[in-house]
C-alpha cells in the first residue's frame, strides 16, 4: 500500500492502505460496525465534518477482518457517495424552494417560497411571477409558512398583501 503528500499544504496525503484510502478528494474509512460484529465503511468528502456515506463492509476470508479496501472498491464508492450526496444536496435544495403555478382571470401566475435558513434572522420570502416572468410580488414571510394552491390564490386574491 501507497502513501504520500500532494506537495500542496492544504490537500491531504494520498493514502491507499487496507483499511484508509484518501484520493480523488474523498477517503474511504473501514471501521468496525457499531451495530453488530461486521464492519462498515464511511465515506468523507475532503472538508466536509460529517460522512456523506455509511455502509456495511465486507468480511475479509478469516470471517473475522474486513476486506481490504482496493482502487475498484474505492472507485465504486466514490461513484456511490457522490450520487448519495448529489440526491441530499436537491433534496434539501427542494425542501426550501418551492413553486407553483396557479390559474388567476389575469393568466398563469406562479408563486414561488424561498426559506432563508439564516441562524440570526430565519425567514421566507414569497414571490409571484406572471407568464413573462416580470415579478408581480414579493414578501417577506414567516419560515414555516406553506406554500399551497389554496393560500397562493388567497395571496393573490388579496392584491399580493402580507399573509398574516
Amino acid at each position: 500500500m501507497t502513501s504520500h503528500t500532494t506537495g500542496e499544504a492544504d490537500e491531504p496525503a494520498l493514502t491507499h492502505e487496507a483499511r484508509l484510502w484518501r484520493d480523488d478528494g474523498w477517503t474511504a474509512r473501514v471501521i468496525k460496525n457499531e451495530d453488530d460484529e461486521g464492519w462498515a465503511v464511511e465515506m468523507i468528502k475532503d472538508g466536509e465534518a460529517e460522512p456523506a456515506l455509511v455502509g456495511p463492509w465486507t468480511m475479509g476470508r478469516d470471517k473475522r477482518n474486513p476486506k481490504p479496501l482496493d482502487s475498484s472498491a474505492f472507485n465504486t464508492l466514490v461513484k456511490t457517495a457522490s450520487e448519495f450526496r448529489q440526491r441530499q444536496i436537491q433534496q434539501q435544495y427542494w425542501a426550501q424552494h418551492q413553486s407553483l403555478t396557479v390559474h388567476a382571470p389575469s393568466g398563469p401566475i406562479t408563486v414561488t417560497l424561498d426559506i432563508v435558513a439564516d441562524d440570526d434572522d430565519p425567514h421566507a420570502m414569497l414571490a409571484a411571477h406572471d407568464a413573462a416572468g416580470e415579478q408581480l410580488a414579493r414578501v417577506r414571510v414567516a419560515p414555516g409558512f406553506k406554500l399551497n394552491t389554496a393560500r397562493a390564490n388567497a395571496w393573490i386574491e388579496d392584491d399580493f398583501r402580507r399573509p398574516g
